[in-house]
């Protein structure tokens, strides 16, 4: 039986961060700090500590300092470093993915509904880090200081349809990583949500896993748990029962959105895990359940979608910007209500 932590883990979306803090003994000698954290930290390179060292991702008494910055007695050194991806084998697979944008460094695609981005206990095989392993093996030129996995930065849930940067390289993996967790980046979702939701606005609560759904996340308001997190929405389009809006993202928290939304009344639509997934809104009659039934059809899950990603190219220097169609059978579903919509005058 699969544990469900692990099978929730595969899921999540949250910055891949790592913090890694040490106090230097009153009585230690004055060394570089790269040879400092070599001590401490046995599994890590040199390489990949001046790395870091050059993203601006190690502080010494919370200032930003370089590789060769000299550690001295009772100094405070903190480093932040991405996480690697489960120590699994990783198996390439010739998976079809939609790529929107490759060089070098990085590649956008486009992930569907029903795949799980990487490896994890239940899902050893088609994921997109399987389906990545194989469409890098198989560039004719290779990959120049490629570190041996598709580096990811940020993850979607299964079920959540849109766009997501992945790093080739050591080097792309930590700045874009530096990047989200110094919240640079632009992410902005597409959801339908239960409800009409009257007017723009932002969420702002800690948000942790359930403790009484290790599968699930619950917001924290007073902040005793959790960690912080916040979104921003706005209207597109209102239905009078349900609401389609789009989501902002300031920070990057395992299913910030899907939890947030859920906390202010107006769970995703069709959300099996947050109880969107249940007529929360409407009239009783059969011909509507009907209705609900056949919008629920459409899509596996949840209506979300990472419709646009902003970044900064780790390299190039320059601000990249793509945008992505919703998926047909979420359009679907918005196109099933405009027509109730339309049909139905007391909701005008």
């Amino acid at each position: 039986m699969l544990e469900e932590e692990e099978v929730f883990e595969s899921e999540q979306e949250e910055e891949l961060f790592e913090h890694f803090n040490f106090v230097a003994d009153p009585g230690q000698e004055v060394i570089r700090i790269d040879k400092f954290l070599m001590d401490r930290m046995p599994n890590t390179s040199r390489n990949k500590i001046q790395i870091a060292a050059k993203n601006g991702n190690i502080f010494v008494n919370k200032q930003k300092v370089k590789s060769n910055y000299k550690v001295k007695p009772k100094d405070e050194v903190s480093m932040m470093m991405p996480y690697p991806v489960r120590e699994i084998e990783l198996i390439p697979q010739d998976i079809p993915i939609e790529i929107v944008y490759e060089d070098d460094d990085l590649v956008v695609v486009y992930k569907p509904a029903d795949m799980v981005v990487h490896p994890a206990y239940g899902n050893y095989t088609g994921t997109l880090v399987n389906a990545l392993v194989y469409h890098f093996d198989h560039l004719p030129n290779g990959i120049q200081d490629y570190f041996g996995r598709p580096g990811l930065v940020h993850r979607l849930d299964k079920h959540t349809t849109g766009l997501m940067v992945v790093a080739k390289t050591e080097w792309a993996l930590t700045n874009l990583s530096k990047q989200f967790y110094d919240r640079t980046t632009e992410r902005r979702y597409h959801a339908l949500v239960w409800g009409d939701i009257k007017e723009d606005g932002t969420i702002t609560g800690h948000i942790g896993r359930s403790l009484k759904n290790r599968k699930m996340m619950t917001v924290f308001p007073d902040g005793d748990y959790g960690k912080h997190a916040v979104t921003h929405y706005r209207v597109l389009e209102r239905f009078g029962y349900v609401t389609l809006v789009e989501c902002k993202l300031e920070t990057g928290r395992t299913h910030q959105i899907r939890a947030h939304m859920k906390h202010i009344g107006h769970p995703l639509f069709n959300d099996k895990e947050y109880g969107g997934d249940q007529i929360l809104k409407g009239t009783t009659t059969q011909k509507y359940k009907q209705f609900i039934a056949n919008c629920f059809s459409l899509i596996p899950s949840q209506a979300l979608h990472a419709k646009t990603l902003g970044f900064q190219h780790p390299n190039k220097k320059e601000y990249l910007q793509f945008d992505s169609e919703i998926p047909d059978g979420f359009k679907d579903i918005l196109e099933k209500w405009r027509v109730y919509l339309h049909a139905n005058d007391e909701l005008n």
